[in-house]
């Protein structure tokens, strides 16, 4: 039986968990895929955009559960195939 991960509020609700069978847990359901960056990321860049642009980009990444700023980021390196 697949099952999702519970909210868990406690560290004595974390423990009863990671302490009992979790292969149930154990399908792609549960999990998400996640880059790591490893580049340093030592230059800015400014960029001007509409405010509407900006609060989608903003909603749309807050979606995705990353920073807006990553979201951009991880578009432009997407447009040039990296």
């Amino acid at each position: 039986m697949k099952k999702t991960f519970p909210r868990i509020k406690t560290d004595e609700e974390l423990e009863s968990l990671l302490n009992g069978d979790l292969s149930d847990y154990l399908h792609e359901d549960n999990f998400k895929p996640v880059t790591f960056e490893f580049q340093p990321k030592d230059k800015t860049v400014n960029l001007r955009m509409s405010e509407e642009m900006l609060e989608t980009v903003k909603t749309v990444s807050k979606k995705e559960g990353i920073s807006y700023q990553k979201y951009i980021r991880r578009a432009i390196e997407r447009s040039l195939g990296e």
